[in-house]
Order: C-alpha cells, then sequence, then structure tokens
C-alpha cells in the first residue's frame, strides 16, 4: 500500500526535481505538480513526485499521526514497520 507523506524539501534541481528528506532517508521527487517550490517547503510525496504543499504545522501533525499508527503496529504484531522506502539503486524516478 502506498501513503503520500509529507517530507521536506533539501535541494531544488534544474531538471523540475528536488531532493526531499525525512528520517534521514533522501530521495529525488518531481516537483512539476506543485507552485513555486522552495528548499524548506515540506510537500506530500506520492510514488515519486510531490503533489501538494504543507504548511510545517500540517506536516508535523500527519508525521505525528503515522508515526503513532506505525508504533501500533509494531506493538500489535511486533514486526517494523517505516515510513517511507529507502530509495532505489540510482535514485531515479519512476
Amino acid at each position: 500500500m502506498c501513503l503520500a507523506v509529507p517530507m521536506k524539501i533539501i535541494a531544488l534541481h534544474e531538471d523540475g526535481t528536488g531532493t526531499v528528506a525525512l528520517d534521514g532517508i533522501r530521495i529525488k521527487v518531481g516537483l512539476m505538480l506543485v507552485e513555486h517550490p522552495r528548499i524548506g517547503d515540506h510537500v506530500l510525496i506520492h510514488a515519486g513526485y510531490a503533489i501538494e504543499k504543507l504548511d510545517t504545522t500540517e506536516a508535523m501533525i500527519r508525521l505525528d499521526l503515522f508515526k503513532a499508527l506505525a508504533d501500533t503496529y509494531r506493538e500489535e504484531t511486533g514486526q517494523e514497520v517505516t515510513l517511507i522506502a529507502p530509495p532505489r539503486p540510482g535514485g531515479d524516478l519512476p
């Protein structure tokens, strides 16, 4: 199952992509669907693309909710879960 996860833009690239980060994982994503992306913006990432800008408060609320769900999953199943998948080798867009 795929979820859209808030991540922070840490770099912009001339090809319309950017690098986003969360919990030490950095991935290259398409930024073509959001207006005027800037370093430091929080964006909602789904399927390799930023689909919406979020203000910092909303991004933190959503991340806290995901973390609570992950904690519940760990407690109930004893299995590990991560909020985002590690990048594929090469970090290319899908």
